[in-house]
Parts: C-alpha cells; sequence; structure tokens
C-alpha cells in the first residue's frame, strides 16, 4: 500500500498511485465505493479494443431509496421557470429529518429563508425519493408499513423501494458543464445497455498504463472534481473513445469521502476546474464566454479571484496538449455537447 504524508487531492493521489502501481490495466475506485467482483474483467475486455481509452460501469447509489409521488399540480412563479409544486418546509422519516436528503426530478435544490430556514420546492407530479436505512430496504414489492414520512406535518405514502443511478456515463452540456447520465433515476432498463458516452467518472474507471501515458496524468493542480472529464476530454481530443458498460455495478455512497457538506469548497473547486477544463480543451469562443461570465460577477463561489492567474496558465497548458490532437477541439465539441443531457436529447434505449 502507498500513503501518502498529506492529503494532496484525488488528482494528485491517482497519480501517485499510478505511478507505484505494476500492471497494464489501471482502475481507479473511490474509498467511498464497492464494486462487484466482475467489475475488472468486464472492463477488461472492452479495453481490448485499442480506439477505447477508459470505459465505466454502471454506478448505483449505495442506499435504497422509497419512492414519493404527489399528486400536486404544476405551476409557475414570476421570474421563476421551473415547474413548481409543493413548498415543503420540513421532512421527517420516523422522527429523522430528511429535508435536505430528498432526491430526484421531483424536487428542487434546498433554499433558504430570510431567517435562514430551510425549504424547497417539489416540481409537480414528478417522482422523488428518500433515503431508506440499511435494515429497510426491502425488496421492491415488499410493504413499507413500518415507516412514517411526514411532508410539512402531513403523513405520506412511500412508494416501491428503488435503486438510484449514481452514474451511467457522463455528458456534456453545450454552456460546459458536465453531468452523470442517470442521475437520481431508477435503475431501469434505460441504463443496461453498452453505449459510447462523452466522459466517465472517476468513481470507478478503468484504462491502462499505456493510454495513462499517452494522454498523460490527471490534472493534478485540479486537487478535486472535473480531474475525470478532464481528462476524458483529452483522450477524446486525441482521437480515442470512451464506454460505459452495464455489465458490472459499482455502488457508491456519493459525497461520503469530501464531506458532502462542504458547499463552499465543493462549489469552489468544482466551479474552477470547470472553467480550467474549457481553457485547456473546448473551442476558444465557449472557454472565453465561461471566463467572463465569472469575471463579471458569476455567483459567489470565489472563483472569480482566481481567474486572472489561473485562466493564462490553463490556457498555456492547451499549447502543449494541443501537440497530442487527432480531433479538433470544434468538431469533437459539436459531436457530444447536448448529447445524452436529461430532457433533452437522452435515449438509451437507441443509442449504440
Amino acid at each position: 500500500m502507498l500513503r501518502l504524508a498529506e492529503n494532496q487531492g484525488f488528482a494528485s493521489g491517482v497519480n501517485a498511485g499510478v505511478a507505484w502501481a505494476r500492471g497494464e490495466v489501471v482502475a481507479l475506485l473511490n474509498d467511498d465505493a464497492i464494486a462487484a467482483p466482475t467489475w475488472l474483467s468486464s472492463a477488461e475486455q472492452v479495453l481490448e479494443d485499442p480506439e477505447v481509452a477508459a470505459v465505466a460501469p454502471k454506478i448505483l447509489l449505495a442506499r435504497r431509496y422509497g419512492e414519493i409521488a404527489l399528486e400536486d399540480e404544476e405551476h409557475f412563479a414570476a421570474g421563476d421557470n421551473r415547474s413548481l409544486g409543493r413548498k415543503i418546509a420540513s421532512a421527517t422519516l420516523n422522527g429523522a429529518d430528511v429535508l435536505s436528503a430528498l432526491v430526484g426530478p421531483g424536487v428542487h435544490q434546498l433554499e433558504h429563508g430570510p431567517g435562514g430556514e430551510p425549504w424547497r420546492w417539489t416540481a409537480g407530479k414528478r417522482h422523488f425519493y428518500v433515503p431508506l436505512a440499511d435494515e429497510l430496504a426491502l425488496d421492491s414489492t415488499t410493504g413499507l408499513g413500518g415507516l412514517t414520512l411526514l411532508l410539512n406535518g402531513e403523513p405520506t405514502r412511500i412508494g416501491p423501494v428503488v435503486d438510484l443511478v449514481n452514474s451511467a456515463g457522463s455528458y456534456l452540456r453545450k454552456d460546459g458543464y458536465a453531468g452523470d447520465c442517470g442521475a437520481d433515476l431508477p435503475d431501469d432498463d434505460r441504463w443496461n445497455r453498452k453505449r459510447e458516452c462523452f466522459a466517465v467518472t472517476g468513481t470507478a474507471l478503468v484504462t491502462t498504463a499505456a493510454m495513462l501515458s499517452g494522454v498523460g496524468p490527471l490534472e493534478r493542480g485540479y486537487f478535486a472534481y472535473y480531474e475525470d472529464i478532464d481528462w476524458c476530454w483529452r483522450a477524446r481530443l486525441q482521437g480515442y473513445r470512451v464506454m460505459y458498460d452495464p455489465a458490472s455495478t459499482v455502488r457508491h455512497v456519493r459525497g461520503h469521502t469530501s464531506g458532502g457538506t462542504l458547499a463552499a469548497r465543493t462549489r469552489f473547486l468544482a466551479e474552477r476546474n470547470r472553467i480550467l477544463t474549457l481553457a485547456r480543451c473546448a473551442p476558444l469562443p465557449l472557454a472565453f464566454r465561461e471566463a467572463r461570465k465569472k469575471w463579471s460577477g458569476g455567483g459567489d463561489d470565489g472563483v472569480a479571484a482566481v481567474l486572472p492567474r489561473a485562466f493564462p496558465t490553463a490556457l498555456k497548458q492547451r499549447l502543449q496538449l494541443r501537440r497530442g490532437w487527432k480531433v479538433k477541439s470544434p468538431e469533437l465539441y459539436a459531436r457530444w455537447a447536448g448529447v445524452d443531457v436529461p430532457g433533452e436529447s437522452f435515449d438509451a434505449t437507441t443509442r449504440s
């Protein structure tokens, strides 16, 4: 085992481990993830194709969830383009607060009132999900009569127990944000088809030592977040493909290592690294547009303060990276931006 003297972040930790390891197949696995026994053997089969840079399995959330279906008609508020249903100020499961733990397309992000009181909007009749304790995560046909879910103090029925997807490959939005296909959606046939995708998460990425040597290491300056997107983007610019293969499954706690609630630090790293990845890999008009938005006061994450130094450095790195590119950046962006994005073009049943 290799142990570093201090926490150098995910990217540097991976790079140190890769340099220390021996063998041709290189697998990354988060310390809060548990892999099925077939994970590596199925990945090796995909990597036999010399055009494939990396592959990742189906990644499910470690816990199981109870489905919640409300019958509220959707409505819209002035100045808010979200579909709204019910305002939830409290959510408890057998007395435990679960308001911030609700996930899925049927519930919007946590908000706070003038006095700091938390609340969330639902999204009309769309389903959302409540996490269940391990001993309560029974099969999907078992009743959950022993549980009491209160939304705003009112008893609410919990539907079937389901597994939720953490990642079934990664997509690229047209504004340069990346995300996980299938995130917080039930595990069903949509996610059971092997396919090419823009990128895969570093949670359970498998590649080869030769590919890492050619594409290069993870960007150590990132510390954490977007280093996997950056690496996959660089591999694609070198002409390689990235694959999602649901033949095996990994379960992931998600957010456990970083603390999950350290929102300010997480937002800073993710947004800074997103813009730096655009400077290194994306079409330059997009990179400059996103950087200007941040410089002009886009958000309170602290990224604007570091961009005057970090952005030019990333552009210099781009000049070095371009020497290995076999695909033009605008062409790659045109091929993948907007593909697999929820609500836009994703259809896992028809993609090859």
